[in-house]
Order: structure tokens, then C-alpha cells, then sequence
């Protein structure tokens, strides 16, 4: 049976701008140029406003409007026939003067930035040039263009020779055993940077330090190739006391074994791919000076150019709207119209994320007033999201998106919006203080410890507790790894 009731409800959604703004205020700085070019070649009512270019544009057509008729044209050599006193070389080798050749639109407050590449063969192109000079059959050499092409950016071989086998044979059609890529693969590894093509960090270890013994030969030498051989494990570890025992060495033997260990490179490609690999510049979104003891902040928009509406398409929109009989022209006015909606969302889009950004960080820069002033991270106040959202009077949803991936430029450096965010604990006195406070306190600590015998998580614990920090081992531990900071075992030195 059929019934009709009335039904009340609530709904929240967002509209299409509202969806719009939401991903541009993601956008960091770096990418929102290419976001305004995108939307400008699938809009076409969207253009910049360049009020220079119309200005170019019309004196160009006022410039042509003085000159010569269509079709009529000057020869220089009818011109020459007609007034013989005319040389056009006299005039060629004037000397044109410089002011005219150059032009300055700076005004001597711009900052004059350059931008350094880096140049030079790449890594891979490195290691092929050396396989090319290698008295190799053209059997071999591919399969040494295939084994290089499977060594990744650190040197190391992301293969099993098993792998490789197999994939030569399904991918490249070539026949080949194991002990023929095992030999193609030993003479990778005699290339340049010493330890490439190594499948481990002890094979690469181990091929940096024969190649380091036949240069010169020491007993040094010749321990260190048998730890790394015989007790890699312990080394790794830091089991000195079992690598002694075993090895029946001394530690002043061990200690100057491991010296000559530490000089190796565990991951040789990095010292070449570095530089051949593409530069990533970070372009902060804000900047804040100081100026006189007062904060000012600025947002970089210089990737932000003034949009506008077209004039044309208004103007075909307002010619179809008078007629819109058929159709045809129907259809034409619906399209048009919405392409209108579109950039003008667009344009209101970017002018709210530009307002929304401002403010936020304006509220992070007062909360921060202290830090912002000397650049001490201890003077850092516990920050939340939900605390800017309370005074700039936004979504807390809005302030993540605002405080993800954007970077500020201080007279400190260059920092991640989302570091000055960090909890609070409350200190034995009733201070609330930053854990960012706590972590810098806590590396100070390690970086002073006896590195023979290096302070475990408890005697950290009650270090920062004497220092009125009452924090437990396993808060310490996790602010540890947070850090980068291995175990008390694995920072001990000899």
C-alpha cells in the first residue's frame, strides 16, 4: 500500500565552488601556476588580465594604421636607382648605441635571484661509456646493457643473476647461463665509483675494500676485508667485544679496522645521481621579515597573474542571450554561459585561497610571535590545529589543507608550515611546553653522552625528569625514532 508522509531533513553539501577551493588551497606555490594554465586552456573565457599586452597590441595596430598601403612594398634598389646620393651602407656601419640595444626594468630594490643547474653526464650513461670501452663480445654487451639498466640510483643490483637469466631469455630473446652474467657482472663491478653493481651492502663494502688493497696493501686492510667477510653480522650490530674475541684482535686493531670501514661509501651511485638527476627547488608561499623588531608577512603570488573574463566571450554570450531562437543558438548560449560561471568560480576560487592563506598564516605568526622573533625553537608554544581554527574562524578540515605542503621563508630559514604545529605536555612547575622542546633538549643530551658508553632510554628518561621534563621510556623512545636517533647499543663507539 501507497502511503505519503512529510519528511524534514538536514543536509550538508558542498557546492562546485566550495569543491574548488578545497583543492586549490591544497596547491602549494610551485604548483599553482601550472593549475592557472590548465584551467585557462580548457576555458577559453578565462584569459589574464595584462593590461600591458592591450596597450602593445594597440599601438601595434596604430603602427601599422601610419604605415605603407597593403600590397605596396619599397625595393632598395629602386630606391637607390632614384636618389643615387644614398648609400645604405654608410648607414649599416654606424655604430648603434648601447642604451638602445639594452633595457632595465628593475628598480634597484629588486632582488636579482639566480637559479644554479647542474649539468654532466648522468649516472647511467657513465656506466655505459665504461662498458663500451671493455673488450666485450656483442653478446656480452647487451647483457651488460641490461644488467646496468637494473642497477638503481644508489648502485646496487635489483636483480638475482637467476632474474636476469630469465628475463633476457622472455624479454630480449638471448640465451645465457648464470656463471656468463656473473662474469659480465664482474666487470661492472670493476667500474667507477668503486662498490657499483654490488647486490648488498657487504658485497659493495667488500668490493671498495679489495679495490683499496691493491691500491695499498696494509694489515688494516686486511682486517677490515675479514670482519666484513667472516663477522659482517656483529659489525653491523656493534657486537665489538664478540668481533675481538673471535677474531683475536686488539680494540686499538678493531678500532682502526672500522676507521677504514667508515670510509667507504655504502651507497656509491649517490655521489654521481645527485647532481645528473633534475633540481627540486622548494618556493616558499609565504615570507616573513623582520623589520625594525616588527614582524611583517608578505604571500608570494608572483605565480598568480591577474585573471579576468573575456571580453569577447561576454560580449558573445550577451549577442547569443538577445537571440537564442533556434537551437543551435540555444545550445551555443548554454556553453557559452557556463564557461562564464566557470572562470568566473575560478577567478573568486583564487582570490579566497589567497585571503584564506593570509590569514591563517598571520594567525600562526602571532601565535609564534617569540620564535618568529629570534629563531630559538625553544621559545616554540604548543600549537594545534584547532587552536588557528579558533581564531581565524575556519574548519579545522581548512586549516590542514592550508598548513599541507606549504613552506614559509624566515629570516632563519626555510620551514614546513605543519612543523610549527606540535603538542604540549606540562612540565613539574605547570609550564606548558612544545614536544618539539623536549626533542631538541633530548638530542642535546645524546649529542654530549660518552659515545663508549652511550645512555639508554631509562637513564634518558631520568635525565629530562631532573631537568623537570617527567616523560616515560617509551615516550623517549618514540621521540628517539622520531629523530633518526638509533639504540643506545647501535651509537656506541670504540
Amino acid at each position: 500500500m501507497l502511503t505519503q508522509n512529510l519528511q524534514l531533513k538536514l543536509q550538508q553539501k558542498l557546492s562546485p565552488q566550495q569543491i574548488l577551493l578545497m583543492k586549490l588551497l591544497q596547491i602549494p606555490a610551485v604548483g599553482l601556476e601550472q593549475r592557472i594554465k590548465q584551467e585557462i586552456e580548457e576555458n577559453p573565457a578565462l584569459e589574464v588580465d595584462a593590461p600591458e599586452a592591450e596597450e602593445q597590441d594597440q599601438l601595434a595596430e596604430v603602427e601599422g594604421q601610419e604605415g605603407d598601403e597593403p600590397g605596396e612594398s619599397v625595393e632598395l634598389d629602386d630606391y637607390n636607382n632614384e636618389n643615387d646620393e644614398f648609400d645604405l651602407n654608410d648607414y649599416l656601419e654606424d655604430d648603434i648605441p648601447s642604451y638602445k640595444l639594452t633595457t632595465n626594468n628593475y628598480s634597484p630594490d629588486d632582488q636579482h635571484k639566480e637559479i644554479p643547474f647542474a649539468a654532466g653526464i648522468s649516472f647511467h650513461d657513465l656506466l655505459k661509456d665504461q662498458l663500451g670501452i671493455r673488450q666485450l663480445s656483442e653478446h656480452q654487451l647487451q647483457i651488460g646493457l641490461y644488467i646496468i639498466g637494473n642497477i638503481d640510483y644508489s648502485g646496487y643490483l635489483e636483480r638475482s643473476t637467476e632474474a636476469i637469466v630469465d628475463d633476457l631469455a622472455f624479454t630480449q630473446n638471448i640465451e645465457t647461463d648464470k656463471k656468463e652474467v656473473e662474469a659480465v657482472l664482474k666487470v661492472i663491478q670493476d667500474f667507477d665509483p668503486a662498490g657499483v653493481g654490488a647486490r648488498n651492502l657487504q658485497e659493495c663494502l667488500m668490493i671498495q675494500l679489495e679495490r683499496k688493497k691493491k691500491e695499498n696493501p696494509s694489515e688494516t686492510l686486511d682486517l677490515a676485508i675479514r670482519i666484513i667477510q667472516r663477522y659482517f653480522n656483529e659489525f653491523t650490530k656493534k657486537h665489538y667485544a664478540k668481533i675481538m674475541k673471535r677474531a683475536e684482535i686488539s680494540e686499538d686493531q678493531l678500532k682502526k679496522a672500522i676507521d677504514e670501514i667508515l670510509t667507504l661509501n655504502p651507497k656509491p651511485g649517490n655521489s654521481l645521481s645527485e647532481t645528473s638527476r633534475t633540481n627540486h627547488y622548494i618556493i616558499p608561499d609565504f615570507t616573513i621579515t623582520n623589520t625594525s623588531g616588527k614582524l611583517e608577512l608578505s604571500l608570494n603570488s608572483w605565480n598568480s597573474p591577474d585573471l579576468r573574463v573575456s571580453d569577447d566571450f561576454s560580449k558573445m554570450g550577451n549577442d547569443l542571450n538577445k537571440k537564442k531562437k533556434s537551437k543551435e543558438q540555444r545550445k551555443a548560449f548554454s556553453f557559452v554561459k557556463q564557461k562564464i560561471d566557470s572562470a568566473k568560480w575560478f577567478i573568486e576560487a583564487i582570490r579566497q585561497r589567497q585571503n584564506t592563506l593570509y590569514t591563517t598564516m598571520n594567525a600562526i605568526m602571532e601565535y609564534q610571535h617569540d620564535y618568529f622573533m629570534t629563531g630559538d625553537d625553544t621559545k616554540l608554544r604548543p600549537l594545534i590545529l584547532k587552536d588557528i581554527a579558533e581564531m581565524v574562524g575556519l574548519d579545522i578540515s581548512t586549516i590542514s589543507r592550508v598548513a599541507n605542503s606549504k613552506y614559509v621563508q624566515t629570516p632563519f630559514g626555510t620551514f614546513l608550515l605543519k612543523s610549527f604545529f606540535s603538542e604540549g605536555m606540562e612540565k613539574e612547575d605547570g609550564e606548558e611546553v612544545s614536544t618539539r622542546e623536549i626533542k631538541i633538549i633530548l638530542q642535546e643530551i645524546i649529542n654530549a653522552e660518552n659515545k663508549k658508553k652511550p645512555l639508554t632510554d631509562d637513564h634518558l628518561a631520568k635525565l629530562l625528569k631532573e631537568k623537570g621534563y617527567p616523560i616515560a621510556r617509551r615516550t623517549i623512545a618514540k621521540y628517539r625514532e622520531q629523530l633518526g636517533i638509533p639504540v643506545a647499543r647501535l651509537r656506541k663507539e670504540l
